[in-house]
């Protein structure tokens, strides 16, 4: 795995391509929890196997093949990697056709129709939009920006009833902010979980009303 210089350049596409292209073609890498770690939650939220899932910023992640493996066939998959686009596109056309491979930006998520999906899950990727900040209280002006645009687009897609998952290991403070506010332009409800014993990572769960 190539690690950036500094920090802030995980929130770079320049870092990404440069490291998926540096990959073997069967690489993967899962940010905080594997499937297996919340799969129990994924199936109290997700009951219909058959919801439309959006993954967001899916990297290489084994995320998706768990949740195909575990009944959920239809998962659009986007990250604004290219490279890791063709590459997750190859390794999943024979075995998981059902699974779709975009190259999108979360934070504007161009083509996706409006109110098309039941379930979005974001695991690390608005967490990378944050590295160019080393002050966790006062997020410069920009990170405030790509993030709520993230959740904007998230709510735009999601269908009545929709919700996203967020899973981070962000603390509530530091991450309602993100998830609730003026941007937040339909009703919603919003439920905390803590995960782990040891070092707690955290489920927000943002439900349309």
């Amino acid at each position: 795995m190539s690690l950036p210089h500094k920090n802030e350049e995980y929130g770079t596409e320049v870092y990404w391509d440069k490291r998926y292209e540096q990959e073997a073609e069967d690489a993967s890498f899962d940010w905080f929890k594997t499937y297996a770690d919340v799969a129990n939650d994924i199936r109290r939220l997700i009951p219909n196997r058959a919801a439309r899932i959006l993954m967001l910023g899916c990297g290489n992640s084994k995320f998706s093949e768990d949740m195909w493996e575990d009944g959920y066939k239809n998962i659009v998959n986007v990250d604004y990697s290219p490279v890791v686009i063709e590459k997750m596109r190859n390794r999943h056309k024979d075995m998981r056709p059902e699974m779709t491979w975009k190259v999108k930006d979360v934070r504007t998520l161009d083509g996706l129709d409006t109110a098309s999906f039941d379930v979005a899950i974001d695991k690390g990727t608005m967490d990378a939009m944050m590295t160019s900040s080393t002050d966790v209280w006062d997020p410069p002006e920009q990170v405030i920006k790509d993030c709520t645009a993230e959740v904007s687009q998230v709510i735009r897609i999601l269908k009545r009833n929709g919700i996203f998952i967020y899973i981070t290991f962000g603390q509530p403070h530091f991450r309602k902010r993100y998830l609730t506010g003026a941007h937040i332009t339909q009703n919603t409800s919003l439920e905390i979980n803590q995960l782990g014993e040891s070092f707690h990572y955290y489920m927000y769960t943002l439900r349309m009303l």
